[in-house]
């Protein structure tokens, strides 16, 4: 069998916050949580597992890859929550999207600080 993504533990200040920021933004499903982590499962079957680690949390980047009916759904969340969004990562394109490789994105920082990449067609 070939190798697959399954799960990633992403530390956040507040697990239930950070699981309802990309459960809402992404549309994704409950999934059952257990100990420390509160989790969320995406339509691929991956398990994304939020965390309240006792350290400093450093930045993490992650991309997600999501169709235009849903990226526009969740540009419209953003802009009705007032949420900052960049059309680079520098975060120097305030309130714009990219079209870049034949599809558009943006990029949003979760309650925790990581940055967020929503983007309509893979960059290969």
């Amino acid at each position: 069998m070939p190798a697959s993504f399954n799960h990633t533990i992403i530390a956040s200040t507040d697990r239930g916050e950070s699981a309802r920021f990309y459960r809402e933004l992404l549309e994704a499903a409950e999934a059952p949580s257990w100990g420390p982590f509160t989790n969320i499962q995406l339509a691929d079957g991956v398990l994304l597992q939020f965390a309240e680690p006792p350290v400093e949390i450093q930045m993490q980047h992650y991309a997600f890859l999501v169709d235009d009916e849903l990226f526009d759904r969740a540009l419209a969340r953003l802009r009705e929550q007032g949420r900052e969004f960049w059309a680079d990562p520098q975060r120097q394109r305030g309130g714009e999207i990219n079209h870049e490789h034949g599809g558009r994105g943006l990029y949003v920082m979760d309650p925790a600080g990581h940055g967020l990449e929503l983007l309509t067609r893979p960059y290969l």
